[in-house]
Order: C-alpha cells, then sequence, then structure tokens
C-alpha cells in the first residue's frame, strides 16, 4: 500500500511519481539482492532482473542442464486473470536463480483469433519431442468474452526451447470416443433431463458418464491440464472434464501434437482439478486439487501402478497447520529434481485473483513414508536438506 500524496505536490511531479510506482511495484534495486541460496514458499521471488517473477500455473521442462520455467504472465487488476501478454518463460541451473527469457507464446491482436488479447490462457506445460525435435506446448484455452464455455486445450510448437512457439490448433480431446474403462453398457443408457443437481441421483448418472455422453460427439472437455512424458516416451495429456467433476488421462501421439483416442475416466463425480503427476519406483503418484474456484482446499493424492490404473486414493498428503488448505495453495505440477533420486518439488500457487500479478508460488519438498507422498511446510529450505534452517 503507498502513503498518499500531499495536497501541495506539484501535479506533475506527481503523475511521474505514480507511473514509477506502478512500473516497479515487483522490481527491486539490483544492487541489494543477493543471488538466492534457499527457497523462500510464499515470499516474493525475484528473477535475476530483481522482478518478481510472472509464470504463474507453471510447469518445468529440464532441457541439457538447464530447468525452464513456463507460466502464465498475469497483470495487475480484474483483466489479469485472461491472457493480456502470453505465455513467459523463465531459465535456471539451480532451481533457486532464474533468468527471464521473455514472452514465448504471444496473444493475438487479430480480432477472432482463438488466442486474442484477452483469451484465458492457463497452466502452460512444455515437453520436447525427441523425433521431431519439437518443442510441444499445451495449455488450457477458453475464447475471449466467453467465459469459461470453451473448455479447451491449445497446441503451440516450437523449434527452440524459449519459442517463439506457434499457436496451431485448439481441441477438444477424443472425440467421439469412449473411454477404456467405460462398460459397454452403459454407453446407450438414457437419464431424465429433470435430474436435479448434487441429488444421489445425480451423481449416479455423472459417475456412469450422462456429462461424458454429452460431450461424446464434439469431444471432451478440458479445463486444468498438465502434461506427463514416461520412461518409454509415451506421453499423456491429463485435465479436468465432465464440467470440472471428473479427470480424465489421455495418450498423445507419438509427435505429442495429437491425442490417439485412447484415455481413462479418474474418479468421475469426484470434483478434481489442477493434476500433478509424477512416477516413483515404477509407482504413477497423482495430486489434484477440489473445485472451490480461487480459493483453496485440501489437496487429494491418488497412485496406480500403470498409468491406466486403476487408481487408489491415498488422501490429502499435506500435514500440519494449514495443510486442509494445501498452505493456502493449489497445485500446479510436481518437478523432479534432476540427478537426486527420490527427490521430489511440490509447486503450488497462491493465487490473487483481485491483483494477479501478486500470486505467490509455494515450491516444497516432497517426502516419503511407506510409499506415501508427504508434504510438510518449509519457511525456508534448500534442495540439500528437508529440514528448516
Amino acid at each position: 500500500m503507498h502513503p498518499q500524496t500531499k495536497k501541495y505536490a506539484h501535479p506533475t511531479i506527481v503523475i511521474v511519481i505514480a507511473i514509477l510506482t506502478l512500473a516497479n511495484t515487483f522490481t527491486i534495486n539490483s544492487q541489494n539482492v543477493k543471488p538466492y541460496n534457499s527457497f523462500r514458499p510464499g515470499e516474493v521471488w525475484l528473477d535475476t532482473d530483481s522482478t518478481h517473477i510472472n509464470a504463474h500455473g507453471g510447469g518445468i521442462l529440464y532441457n541439457k542442464g538447464v530447468y525452464y520455467w513456463f507460466g502464465e504472465f498475469k497483470t495487475t487488476g480484474a483483466k489479469g486473470n485472461t491472457a493480456q501478454i502470453g505465455v513467459s518463460c523463465y531459465s535456471s541451473t539451480d532451481l533457486y536463480n532464474w533468468k527471464n527469457e521473455g514472452i514465448v507464446l504471444k496473444v493475438s491482436d487479430e480480432n477472432g483469433s482463438e488466442i486474442e488479447k484477452g483469451c484465458v490462457i492457463e497452466r502452460p506445460k512444455v515437453i520436447y519431442n525427441k523425433k521431431t525435435k519439437k518443442y510441444v506446448m499445451w495449455f488450457h484455452l477458453e475464447l475471449k468474452g466467453k467465459g469459461y464455455k470453451a473448455a479447451k486445450t491449445a497446441l503451440a510448437v516450437s523449434n527452440h526451447v524459449v519459442g517463439p512457439y506457434h499457436f496451431v490448433k485448439s481441441v477438444r480431446p477424443n472425440q467421439k470416443q469412449w473411454p477404456l474403462n467405460y462398460p459397454d453398457t452403459l454407453q446407450t443408457k438414457k437419464y431424465p433431463k429433470d435430474l436435479e443437481w448434487w441429488s444421489p441421483a445425480w451423481y449416479t448418472a455423472i459417475d456412469e458418464g450422462l456429462l461424458l455422453k454429452l460431450d461424446f460427439e464434439k469431444g471432451q472437455m478440458s479445463r486444468d491440464m498438465t502434461l506427463f512424458v514416461d520412461d518409454d516416451g509415451k506421453a499423456y495429456h491429463i485435465h479436468a472434464a465432465e464440467e470440472n467433476l471428473t479427470l480424465q488421462i489421455s495418450e498423445l501421439t507419438n509427435d505429442y501434437q495429437n491425442f490417439t483416442g485412447k484415455y481413462i475416466r479418474l474418479f468421475p463425480a469426484g470434483h478434481n482439478e489442477a493434476p500433478a503427476i509424477f512416477k516413483r519406483n515404477g509407482i504413477y503418484y497423482l495430486m489434484a486439487s477440489g473445485c472451490t474456484g480461487w480459493a483453496p482446499n485440501a489437496a487429494r493424492m491418488f497412485k496406480a501402478k500403470s498409468i491406466w490404473g486403476p487408481w487408489k486414493k491415498l488422501g490429502n498428503p499435506c500435514i500440519g497447520p494449514e495443510a486442509d488448505l494445501t498452505f493456502k495453495s493449489q497445485s500446479t505440477y510436481i518437478l523432479p529434481v534432476n540427478g537426486k533420486k527420490d527427490s521430489f518439488i511440490y509447486m503450488g500457487d497462491r493465487w490473487q485473483p483481485k491483483n494477479p500479478i501478486d500470486g505467490r508460488y509455494i515450491w516444497l519438498p516432497i517426502q516419503f513414508k511407506n510409499d506415501q507422498p508427504i508434504i510438510k511446510w518449509e519457511d525456508e529450505w534448500m534442495l540439500s536438506t528437508t529440514h528448516s534452517k
């Protein structure tokens, strides 16, 4: 909060001060900033230019010894929750200190473009395809002025990790395809049109595929999403579908730029979004949150021996104070630390919908007890230890 301007200040001086103050809200004199050597969750995190890192809902790509952090570039005010600039990228060799690589996917100024300025671009993730030598980005896309009705996933591709990325298309996944774990007997089952939402009968209908069928012809919804490349090079797109009531795991084609039509549903009517996935000792772990808008809630974790399931519920991996709010954050990605066995970092966002640019990052180490992931709060921690300094 800035002090009020004195009444006797010269108008020109006031305007200049206001502009400089706004422009530098998240910039600190570089002479006063030393390189980081630890993580401090929830604090303002400055890049190497001494500006607050702006890469929300992000994901990490490790490529040739460098980590690349892609995320939503937020702006101030109510419009900051829409894409006014595009997708940003930062690079780091130590995970503490990040260099701004600029905007790698820019929104369009063309009226009617699917990525027109003012659209919604969320949770961009980038993976590298060794066969095509392309960097492939998928992200949740909503069309300008249409709210969250489109529920699409969109593709952008680049020859270089730091872009520029070129928008290719948006799609609804798995058009005219049934999930692998969906019984044939339910494909033709009918439901009353006047089912009361949230009633036991409605939950049963959702579980049995009511919304799945409604989207069968045009393709499944895809909102909160992430990507995962398995040990064999196969890639998967995990997304919230069926009005955010059901997660779906979909296989991508060998070039990572299309859907094969092979997919499963996870816990229909379970209200899971914000998926983040990792693999440890041959076991797949999937973290998600409940659906409470911008407000935080208790996380949930699932595990499976196969990406295709069956998946088992593990409950909330967070323990300690504010664990029921995931430490006031929401999952976006689980980062395997290169070269460190069993070293994984929970990446979460602490959303600020009234001033999105001030969103903070919650990075915490993941520990394990009997193959159960555990996340505890740390005011400050380092890669070499999971204990507070």
